[in-house]
């Protein structure tokens, strides 16, 4: 906590039409109120990097994930991304795979590198896993995800990849308390050991149901805080936010190294 400062900083001097500094993570977030355990995207407690948070005001759930229209979501998406920059953040993430819906959109109309989507990593697992085992995406509910999501995000559709779904047929109840209408607890709530017990077996399942499976990309924001109890599970790497958040810090923020020879 108490480091040196970095002697490579001797002058400052203002990045263009940026307020702040010494920024991290901008993340777009859903205009909706529900909590997240440490490791989902909307709690920043957990990630060892500054994260400023701006509201994609009037995108819901329902409407970025469920609507069959999503057009009027791009302009309120569009002025977060925009407004996150101005701020300073050094990259521009959001806090569900759905807004893949928006990566080319985002990514044309700020300079900073957008990450959208964890479905971004899909590609990477398919070159690291070879082309003779497949990649698992694992969605919340599979029934939402369209050629256009794939396509935004580089994935080329009928490759190595194989889709799940960890809320379909009523599964991951805990979920449900969090995030579906009709369904959700007042206030919205869930407890985390049945959230792990439900996620792990749902994903776990979806694993043994395709034994050549060499990785797994984990969509939702809200998976995370379970990715390592699910990894322990099926022994294989496990793509999530958190790795992208991960890399995406790394990438506009290089690590300086210090050691000994």
């Amino acid at each position: 906590m108490y480091q040196e400062h970095d002697r490579g900083i001797r002058r400052i001097q203002a990045r263009k039409d940026h307020r702040c500094y010494g920024m991290g993570l901008g993340i777009i977030i859903l205009d909706d109120v529900y909590p997240g355990f440490p490791g989902d995207v909307r709690n920043a407690s957990a990630y060892p990097f500054p994260i400023q948070y701006e509201i994609a005001e009037g995108v819901d759930i329902a409407r970025l994930v469920q609507a069959e229209d999503k057009s009027p979501c791009l302009e309120p998406v569009r002025r977060a991304a925009r407004k996150l920059e101005r701020m300073g953040c050094r990259a521009i993430a959001a806090e569900c795979g759905y807004f893949a819906y928006f990566q080319r959109e985002i990514a044309a109309s700020v300079a900073a590198p957008a990450f959208m989507s964890s479905l971004l990593q899909v590609p990477w697992a398919q070159q690291l896993i070879g082309p003779d085992r497949v990649v698992g995406i694992l969605m919340a509910e599979a029934c939402y995800l369209t050629p256009r999501h794939l396509e935004a995000v580089g994935i080329r559709p009928g490759s190595n990849y194989v889709v799940g779904g960890a809320m379909d047929a009523g599964r991951c109840a805990e979920f449900n308390h969090l995030w579906t209408g009709g369904l959700r607890t007042d206030p919205p709530a869930a407890e985390y050991d049945k959230a792990e017990r439900e996620f792990v077996g749902v994903a776990a399942e979806f694993a043994r149901q395709h034994p050549d499976m060499g990785a797994m990309v984990l969509e939702c924001t809200g998976f995370p805080p379970f990715a390592r109890a699910l990894q322990r599970e099926i022994d294989m790497p496990v793509f999530s936010w958190g790795t992208l958040l991960d890399y995406a810090y790394s990438v506009v923020v290089h690590r300086d190294y210090y050691g000994h020879v």
